[in-house]
């Protein structure tokens, strides 16, 4: 199949894949939200196979919630990646909610979004967050606030991290329910390691990571013209946030375990091509 095949079929198959599960989702959104996960994580897993995308997971996902993924961010291809292991949504900024076509699928998944312009943003944010979380939602937060090269780890940033973590606490004591007053953080770390079954190294990396003034198209176009793509997803020791807990130290100790977890990815995959 020529590329410019590939990305015909992709297209259509993802825009009847969306029409035929757009009515149930609605009903899912409106009238189940415990179940309205399951359909965007079906439609992610057939995105993966169409882009010939294949994950493997180390570690499992927390079962505690409220729960809070924080991961690092290589490129769009992160919300397939992530959201075809299970049902899950993103927070995401403000411009994701003006893309065309993405904005509408976003809203499908139940993303948040937040304004990172405004100063009232992170804590609008946060209350917004924790709605979802006291709802039993598990969602995804890119800590580093944008995407990065696809080698290395940009710092976390703790603000959305703590009022996340924080307004999830006060929500759960302003309940009147049983609560543990605490939130589960997990660290997950999120690894693209090879092109076609070769390792990626530094000069391919580009061909996956998305950042900086890059297209989208011609980014998701390239990535169906590769059309093999392995990736590695590493969940991390749960950190408890607690009331009054530092949600510096708290974010410190996420960043700390997806190096520590890239790092160890990127290191086993390299002793593997040796070998190989």
């Amino acid at each position: 199949m020529k590329f410019s095949g590939r990305l015909v079929v992709l297209v259509l198959v993802l825009a009847v894949t969306t029409l035929l599960f757009l009515p149930f989702q609605l009903a899912a959104m409106a009238f189940s939200p415990r179940h309205a996960g399951i359909l965007p994580m079906l439609w992610q897993r057939i995105a993966a196979a169409m882009l010939g995308l294949k994950v493997r997971v180390e570690g499992t996902p927390s079962t505690a919630r409220p729960l809070l993924l924080v991961s690092n961010h290589v490129s769009w291809l992160d919300i397939v990646t992530l959201g075809s292991l299970m049902p899950m949504s993103f927070i995401a900024k403000r411009e994701v909610s003006e893309w065309p076509v993405v904005r509408r699928l976003a809203r499908l998944q139940r993303s948040v979004f937040i304004d990172r312009a405004r100063r009232t943003a992170t804590s609008e944010a946060g209350e917004a967050i924790a709605a979802r979380l006291a709802g039993g939602d598990a969602l995804v937060l890119f800590a580093e606030g944008t995407t990065g090269d696809g080698v290395s780890v940009l710092p976390f940033r703790s603000a959305l991290v703590g009022a996340a973590a924080k307004a999830s606490v006060a929500a759960q004591e302003g309940s009147g329910e049983a609560a543990t007053g605490s939130i589960t953080i997990q660290p997950v770390a999120l690894v693209y390691v090879g092109l076609h079954g070769l390792p990626i190294g530094r000069l391919r990396t580009a061909d996956v990571a998305w950042h900086g003034d890059m297209d989208l198209a011609p980014h998701l176009s390239n990535l169906v013209r590769v059309g093999a793509i392995d990736a590695v997803v590493a969940f991390g020791v749960p950190i408890v946030f607690s009331p009054g807990g530092d949600r510096k130290e708290a974010t410190a100790a996420a960043e700390r375990e997806v190096r520590l977890m890239v790092r160890r990815i990127r290191a086993a995959r390299g002793k593997a091509a040796t070998a190989a």
